[in-house]
């Protein structure tokens, strides 16, 4: 049997769909591929073949955009991060929103608002970072994985995204593992010791936590891991730093065993007066100052909700729950990462907050245990969106009203489209660029139950 023979294509890029989704037309089809800026002469290779569009994967930009400015951050080309680097913020902004007007045109006719971050730079307070090498043989590195290439990392050195804490953090803990000679996990095999860091720092109080993830293959001396770490010069202050056992095949951070080897189990945020225990690996706003703009939103899209009975569904920490618990009559939370309620319940109490409680578990089955007559619902699901049967749930509560949060405007769309078919009406959709010069956006719906 002979292979098929690839074919090669070359297009101007004429229009870039949410999110980061590329299209050209070839003989009256398009032809859609990733990444891309609109106005760029671009090689593809086509994929799957459809009766009106084709597939294909970016091979090489040929011919440079119009549109295009030059990217600050030296890891652009490897990083791939922040695709949005290298075209206007203004343009940034029109695109975004032309792209959620789209996506919800036929629910929605409007022109949405969208909402600009209070900080276009250093705005993130929590990254992820790999162990592996730049190239192979190469000393250890930690960084993000270059793009299209998942068995190695690019030196992320002065990432625009975050406080220079971060980099100084990072410089320090490649030094230590450089000078014990520790091992990072290979992928083909997956031996080795080192997997994963993740820094998360409390923009609001300068809080910083360090948690470095291993297997249990071998270990590494912690007492020095410490020592090194609080002798950094830093603008934020170490409170928490954490040693994670994950010995999972998968490139993934699965929480196995925690230990806390130094200072507390939490680092604290502040949002409206309220105090947040932000622990390993609960949900936390990526950018807070965002985030103040983006709760206000939602709450006031909520309506009157004093003496109202609300429901706050995937609630991570129990954020926007214990801002709305402050005129609401009372507020229920589910989650089901356990240490993010644990901390949501710590941090109610502590904010001397009584008519809030947060449940740990599935939003499918805890919904069911609520006998409460709900007026108001706030849902902010993973980018997943709302699992469908836990959907069902949610709309037999019969809430008059439900507001929306999601980091993936197409999983949302999917879940809009079923609330209107179950008596629903899209009141109201916001934009708000919680990441700034990144292809990402969140997006907050209003839907009010029709009134038969």
């Amino acid at each position: 049997m002979s292979r098929r023979k690839k074919k090669y294509l070359e297009g101007i890029i004429e229009k870039v769909n949410f999110p980061n989704m590329s299209e050209f037309t070839f003989e009256d089809r398009k032809v859609n591929f990733k990444g891309g800026i609109e106005g760029q002469k671009v090689s593809v290779i086509v994929g799957r073949k459809r009766e009106k569009h084709m597939e294909a994967k970016l091979l090489e930009i040929l011919e440079k955009s119009p549109l295009e400015t030059n990217p600050t951050c030296p890891n652009y080309l490897e990083c791939g991060g922040c695709s949005y680097q290298s075209v206007s913020y203004d343009y940034e902004l029109k695109l975004k929103q032309r792209q959620i007007k789209e996506l919800f045109e036929d629910v929605y006719s409007e022109e949405p608002e969208i909402f600009e971050s209070p900080l276009k730079t250093a705005y993130r307070n929590k990254m992820e970072y790999t162990f592996a090498d730049m190239y192979k043989d190469s000393p250890v590195m930690l960084g993000m994985h270059k793009k299209n290439r998942f068995y190695e990392v690019v030196d992320t050195k002065e990432c625009n995204l975050v406080h220079r804490d971060f980099e100084i953090i990072r410089n320090g803990i490649i030094d230590f593992v450089r000078e014990k000679n520790l091992p990072f996990v290979k992928k083909r095999n997956h031996e080795g010791l080192l997997r994963h860091l993740i820094i998360r720092y409390a923009l609001t109080t300068g809080e910083i936590m360090v948690n470095i993830v291993t297997t249990t293959q071998s270990e590494f001396d912690k007492n020095s891991f410490v020592y090194m770490l609080l002798d950094l010069k830093l603008e934020g202050k170490i409170k928490s730093i954490v040693h994670t056992e994950n010995n999972s095949l998968a490139d993934a951070v699965v929480p196995e065993k925690i230990n806390i080897i130094f200072g507390e189990e939490y680092i604290t945020e502040k949002l409206f007066d309220l105090e947040f225990k932000v622990t390993p690996f609960s949900f936390f706003q990526p950018n807070v100052f965002g985030a103040i703009n983006l709760y206000s939103k939602a709450i006031e899209l909520c309506g009157d909700i004093e003496n109202k009975v609300v429901f706050d569904l995937y609630s991570g920490t129990g954020t926007i729950g214990q801002i709305v618990a402050r005129k609401a009559k009372a507020v229920y939370g589910i989650e089901i990462v356990e240490e993010a309620v644990e901390s949501a319940n710590k941090s109610a109490k502590e904010n001397g907050l009584t008519n809030c409680t947060f449940i740990a578990g599935d939003v499918l089955e805890e919904i069911e245990n609520r006998k409460e007559m709900v007026d108001v619902i706030i849902v902010d699901p993973p980018r997943d969106g709302i699992n469908q049967k836990a959907l069902e749930k949610i709309i037999s509560c019969g809430a008059k009203t439900m507001v929306y949060i999601s980091c993936n405007p197409k999983t949302q769309k999917r879940d809009v489209q079923v609330l209107i078919e179950n008596g629903y009406e899209l009141k109201t959709l916001k934009i708000f660029n919680q990441f700034p010069r990144t292809v990402h956006t969140e997006t907050v719906v209003l839907m009010s139950k029709v009134q038969k």
